[in-house]
């Protein structure tokens, strides 16, 4: 299997409009430009695959089932290759998921999950996210990162970061995958 680069995003204000905690699947609403961009991200030979904190289910807020509920809608109307999640958060009030973990994001297990599923090549691949901690993880794994506006963006960082791009949303970034002219290996 040829190794392929991979565009990891963040869910919330990447893909979908960010309302802090969605707790039902009927509630997440999608980008209506997000299927056309994971195309053309799939177009470009890059994996689209999702990398979501989602500590609403530590927090006792929706369970886990619907979590998954919407992890399947989120695939079958963008076309992303995969949806990974961290469920917890060390304050969180259900026990199981009120953990110190190693993939809640600015940690990059879930990263390092993906690139163990997939055969993804870190030199040519990017972390697009909307806050500090979508953009620390890409700087652990090596690559390049891109803070979109469309969701909390640099106007509500936790910190300060200095991503590669500052963009206003993911069809700007699909542009400049355009323009930067890398194509991996198309499926």
């Amino acid at each position: 299997m040829n190794m392929r680069p991979a565009v990891f995003l963040d869910r919330d204000g990447v893909l979908t409009v960010e309302e802090s905690y969605v707790c039902l699947a009927e509630q997440l609403k999608i980008f209506p430009y997000a299927k056309e961009c994971i195309e053309e991200i799939h177009r470009w030979g890059y994996y689209a695959i999702v990398i979501t904190n989602q500590s609403g289910i530590a927090r006792g807020l929706f369970p886990e089932e619907e979590l998954q509920k919407m992890n399947q809608m989120l695939m079958q109307q963008t076309s992303v290759d995969a949806v990974y999640y961290c469920p917890h958060h060390p304050e969180g009030k259900v026990k199981k998921y009120a953990v110190t973990c190693n993939c809640r994001k600015p940690q990059t297990g879930l990263l390092k999950k993906a690139c163990q599923d997939f055969q993804i090549d870190l030199t040519h691949s990017f972390m697009v996210g909307d806050r500090a901690g979508d953009i620390l993880a890409g700087i652990e794994m090596g690559i390049k990162t891109v803070l979109l506006e469309s969701g909390y963006g640099s106007q509500r960082l936790e910190q300060n970061v200095q991503p590669h791009y500052r963009l206003e949303d993911l069809k700007a970034f699909v542009e400049l995958l355009g323009e930067q002219g890398y194509k991996g290996d198309c499926h």
